[in-house]
């Protein structure tokens, strides 16, 4: 009897004692030794709340090559982004005022304002998203316990690019070698991070794009109907009740093109401005939706790629009145307007 008693106890003073290396951990944000029960490839910590995966290690820096490229690729983009914008502006001038100012001379004055207003508020944005910073990180306090207080790195982790503290919402950018706050992507046409710090200004940028180029497409098209050669139908006249509708539209299109040959420079380059700006506020247009959608959502890009299902915050009109920072009374006139409709969607599915 006493041998069986003291097998069990063996048995438990073994299990107690024993706690492999492995389940053993140091906390890169306070320096604490962490002992878990058991493995975990990722753990907090309990006193500063820094996030650490057990297999980081740090990076190389990129080649030389890679970040040449890089930079060679925004510099090309911005380049023709640029020049496309003084190409509409200078060729519109020179193509559709002309024809604006034989209309009256009040109306040729009142759309010079209207596109200087237009001009100066897209090169105003776009010169602030790009040279404005991003939104880098603050620095913060790491590496020591006496140092570091209680809570003070929850949810950070570390970047293995910079080997520095990474706070939450926060991505690397390999192109601009930093972390930016907030991170919504990297856009090579302005050169930079769309970040925190200047997020709003890069939406203010495509919200003064669309509105440019919906306005430089409706003058272009109008400038092109007035100087566009006189078209004449003399097949479609005469035998008009014998043909089929695709036999009219297809006659009418090749005399259209055909009378294309007639223009001039000037009716040449209207063409040319109202095709692309159409084209440009198309694209622009789809990523304006796209960003406000996100910003609906209280969502960035990055993090709806990582975790798409997620919820990163409440999603309502509250986001994009705090994003723009409205005035009060429209701030709250459009808080009361979502609100609204938040009481009847509850209303409706509690009778339902």
């Amino acid at each position: 009897m006493a041998e069986q008693e003291q097998r069990p106890l063996l048995e438990v003073e073994q299990c107690v004692t024993s706690i492999p290396e492995d389940h053993e951990a140091t906390c890169w944000g306070c320096g604490l030794r962490l002992v878990f029960a058991s493995y975990s490839p990722v753990y907090k910590c309990g006193w500063c709340g820094a996030i650490t995966q057990s297999n980081q290690t740090a990076r190389k820096p990129d080649s030389v090559c890679f970040s040449h490229w890089r930079r060679l690729r925004d510099t090309f983009f911005v380049t023709v982004l640029i020049l496309f914008m003084l190409f509409v502006i200078c060729g519109g001038v020179w193509a559709v005022y002309p024809i604006i100012f034989s209309v009256s001379k009040f109306c040729g004055i009142f759309h010079c304002m209207v596109t200087a207003i237009l001009a100066l508020c897209t090169i105003t944005s776009y010169c602030l998203a790009s040279f404005k910073s991003a939104g880098a990180p603050t620095s913060i306090r790491w590496g020591s316990y006496p140092m570091v207080g209680k809570n003070d790195l929850e949810n950070y982790t570390f970047c293995t690019y910079c080997n520095k503290p990474k706070p939450p919402r926060a991505h690397h950018c390999r192109s601009c070698k930093m972390c930016v706050v907030d991170m919504d992507h990297h856009c090579p046409f302005i050169g930079n991070c769309v970040g925190a710090s200047n997020h709003q200004v890069f939406v203010i940028f495509l919200i003064s794009v669309v509105i440019s180029c919906a306005y430089a497409a409706s003058m272009t098209i109008y400038a092109s109907y007035k100087t566009w050669p006189s078209v004449d139908f003399p097949n479609l006249e005469s035998s008009r009740h014998s043909m089929s509708s695709v036999k009219i539209l297809l006659e009418i299109i090749t005399t259209i093109a055909g009378s294309a040959f007639f223009l001039s420079a000037r009716g040449l380059v209207l063409v040319y401005l109202a095709f692309a700006s159409l084209s440009v506020n198309a694209g622009i247009g789809v990523l304006l939706c796209q960003q406000l959608s996100y910003i609906y959502e209280g969502n960035t890009y990055l993090n709806h790629l990582s975790s798409p299902n997620a919820m990163h915050g409440e999603r309502g009109l509250q986001n994009i009145v705090r994003f723009f920072g409205c005035p009060y009374p429209i701030s709250r006139a459009l808080l009361r307007y979502s609100n609204t409709g938040k009481l009847q969607d509850n209303s409706g599915s509690k009778l339902l």
